[in-house]
């Protein structure tokens, strides 16, 4: 009788035992950790601090970043300001950060899914105070372990692993994408700054003639030599040209402030900011008259466009292979005694070794939706490899086009501007011999500036497209 209860005893610590170890594994323990607020030192809130810390994937250095924009070709410029400029915008620009941390963000979701391949392995301890038939309540430890492997024999886990991997490709083009663009604006918004500090000094000049036009213009009326209605209109002309002035300081202070952020500065800070003026600013790289067909390949947006092809293959199959069972290996191990010295005992263990196939028999046509899901996804991203091919090859064409027509346009400007030049000094050598007024001299003055004014636009004009080509054939000019 004494040996049947202790049968019974024994059956139901197995019961007790295999429910804890059942349990424990089930379990999620979430660690929960309190700490004081200290004192601020900064005015920046304690919930906005970063809390991405690099991992061992992140590049020490930023050589990378350089290679992106290509600081050679910047170099072209001759203009320390403007490298200087786009170095402080490749370690401060915000848009430049988050592109960075995108790529860990991918990186770590590889990282992740790469986990799914590996065995799943778990431990616990828990000590627990029962109570059994015929007995007093006494102590108990039980340790369970547990591994679970999905037997990868078809590469399920290893595609799904592959298609995160060319996300975290895609995604670094992504971030060399942005390098390029945010280059591409430092340079652009530097060069209109420039220009316009350029034409404002040259408008600021021809107010300066059109209040001398109008002073004289008054004057002449007092004495009855100018009608009233000449006078009103050199009254306009002047009013005219104050308020371009003020459109153009209008434009100029933006621009500073759209500048400011694109570094990745304060727009209170524009004051500080040195700009080299106009006059010694040239570009004397080499244009090429053709590109290659292979710098296309080169492209971040074409090669972001082949890794998503890549991965859209790959997710074909997969959910090709999600028809084919799915194989488990399970073993769990549960070291249970009532005396802690022997918990640990092989006596005191219990396990088990398991081994299962799963297949979905009815599923209601998911799987079968998802693969023509999976297939429509491919040739929609196939169509899109293919059109950003063509959309590469017409950017490049319309920088080469841009780069050559207003080039030609700037030199019929040039000569224009020569021809002005020529009769400004004609025209002062007659006023100087006294057979023009001062007042058509500085109306043939004007002229001369306004004709120095499109030529200001027009070279910049020239430098941007510059850029446009830098930007179209993917920084490697």
């Amino acid at each position: 009788m004494q040996e049947d209860n202790y049968k019974e005893i024994k059956n139901v610590k197995k019961v007790i035992s295999v429910a804890l170890l059942a349990s424990i594994i089930s379990m999620n323990f979430l660690p929960v950790f309190a700490s004081e607020n200290k004192t601020q030192t900064t005015k920046q809130p304690q919930q906005l601090k970063s809390t991405v810390k690099k991992s061992k994937n992140t590049k020490k250095s930023d050589d990378y970043k350089y290679a992106y924009v290509n600081m050679a070709w910047w170099d072209n410029f001759n203009d320390s300001n403007l490298s200087n400029y786009i170095n402080k915008a490749i370690k401060n620009n915000y848009d430049l950060k988050m592109a960075t941390i995108a790529v860990e963000e991918y990186y770590q979701n590889t990282k992740a899914q790469f986990a799914n391949e590996l065995p799943q392995i778990g431990v616990g301890f828990a000590p627990y105070y029962t109570k059994f038939p015929n007995e007093g309540w006494d102590w108990g430890f039980a340790t369970p372990a547990y591994v679970n492997y999905e037997a990868d024999i078809f590469l399920k886990n290893r595609d799904k692993t592959k298609a995160v991997k060319k996300l975290y490709e895609a995604s670094q083009f992504d971030e060399r994408a942005a390098y390029i663009a945010v280059a591409g604006a430092v340079g652009t918004t530097y060069l209109n700054i420039v220009r316009l500090n350029k034409i404002i000094d040259l408008q600021k000049q021809i107010v300066d003639l059109r209040q001398e036009i109008y002073n004289l213009m008054l004057a002449s009326n007092k004495e009855g030599l100018v009608s009233t209605a000449d006078t009103v209109k050199a009254n306009k002309a002047l009013v005219a040209g104050q308020t371009d002035l003020i459109e153009l300081q209008k434009q100029h202070k933006q621009l500073l402030h759209s500048f400011a952020v694109l570094i990745g500065e304060s727009p209170d800070n524009i004051d500080e900011f040195k700009f080299t003026p106009y006059e010694e600013i040239s570009f004397t790289g080499t244009i090429p008259k053709e590109i290659s067909s292979e710098i296309i390949d080169q492209r971040p947006d074409y090669l972001k466009a082949e890794k998503m092809v890549e991965k859209a293959g790959i997710d074909v199959r997969v959910a090709k292979k999600e028809f084919l069972p799915s194989i488990n290996l399970t073993g769990i191990a549960l070291f249970n005694s009532t005396e802690f010295g022997s918990a640990w005992s092989t006596g005191s263990m219990l396990g088990t070794l398991a081994a299962g196939a799963m297949l979905p028999l009815f599923t209601g046509g998911r799987r079968i939706a998802n693969l023509k899901l999976k297939k429509a996804t491919y040739e929609r991203i196939l169509q899109d490899y293919y059109k950003t091919n063509l959309t590469a090859i017409q950017e490049i064409n319309d920088a080469l086009v841009a780069v050559k027509m207003d080039k030609q346009k700037m030199t019929e400007t040039e000569k224009q501007a020569k021809l002005e030049r020529e009769d400004f000094g004609y025209n002062e050598k007659r006023f100087n011999q006294g057979t023009i007024s001062k007042l058509d001299l500085i109306q043939v003055k004007e002229n001369l500036l306004s004709i120095d004014k499109l030529v200001a636009q027009q070279n910049i004009e020239c430098m941007v497209d510059y850029i446009g080509l830098y930007k179209a054939v993917g920084s490697k000019l």
